[in-house]
């Protein structure tokens, strides 16, 4: 392939297991850039979260946050694009999801990722690590409130189930006009309809005047399924998800064995 653009997932990814961004994957990074190759972190965290390891990668240009629901460009802060989940659609959502799970809490990410809004009690459950938020910045609010306005993510946790058990239980209410994932995350992420990191990653490109054919993809977790279809060549960490792997052309190293920086190694040497 004609390598013209990487998108990479960062957490189980691109990022060692303590969040950190090593010596050699960050000189591979360097690497394709030197040779004119856009380097784009595709994620779902929000710039609070990209801030925290920019300067290590050093991400400057374009960046896809909330799995694809926003494009936002890290050095100058213009917005390419931003895609929001309706407030009717995240009521009736809530509701539901409610009648059948009791316990739920609620977060909403807004206004370019810089707002996150959350229920009450839902900071006494979360760790910094969750959000790159330091929970005690989060408040709290009643629910009414994180489900009235627009949303480019919401989240949905719950004290003792499993994001999987949540998951399911959203997927089996047969509701439309949404996109609901999984990151690794301890809680389910809802996104407009027909948002995924492959919808971000195509208007970005399309922007660019990058073919989809040039582009390299990495990711590990259920999130990262569409943009490793989409792209013209998937790599799946070591020890994602069959379903995951499955949508990879490559499956590559294990985050913890510097796998991003290994293919692309390769690919820039080939």
């Amino acid at each position: 392939m004609t390598l013209r653009l990487i998108a990479t997932d960062l957490d189980g990814t691109l990022l060692d297991p303590t969040s950190s961004v090593t010596p050699r994957t960050r000189a591979a990074l360097d690497a394709a850039r030197a040779r004119g190759i856009h380097v784009v972190p595709v994620t779902a965290r929000q710039p609070i979260g990209l801030r925290a390891i920019a300067g290590d990668a050093d991400f400057r240009e374009w960046a896809l946050c909330s799995n694809g629901a926003y494009a936002t460009h890290l050095t100058d802060g213009r917005m390419l694009f931003a895609e929001e989940l309706p407030a009717e659609t995240i009521r009736t959502l809530a509701e539901a999801l409610r009648a059948s799970v009791p316990g739920l809490l609620f977060a909403s990410v807004r206004e370019g990722g810089e707002t996150f809004v959350a229920q009450e009690g839902y900071a006494a459950i979360a760790d910094l690590s969750d959000h790159k938020r330091d929970p005690k910045t989060m408040g709290g609010v009643p629910l009414d409130q994180v489900l009235d306005a627009p949303s480019l993510k919401l989240v949905i946790r719950h004290p003792e189930l499993a994001p999987s058990v949540l998951f399911d239980a959203l997927t089996s209410l047969g509701l439309t006009g949404f996109e609901a994932t999984l990151s690794g995350a301890p809680f389910v992420e809802v996104m407009a309809e027909g948002v995924t990191k492959a919808t971000g990653l195509a208007r970005l490109c399309a922007h660019l005047g990058v073919d989809r054919a040039d582009v390299m993809a990495f990711g590990d977790a259920l999130n990262d399924v569409e943009m490793l279809r989409w792209a013209g060549h998937g790599v799946a960490m070591a020890g994602a998800d069959a379903v995951v792997q499955d949508a990879a052309d490559e499956i590559g190293a294990s985050n913890d064995d510097d796998g991003v920086a290994r293919v692309v190694e390769r690919v820039l040497s080939s």
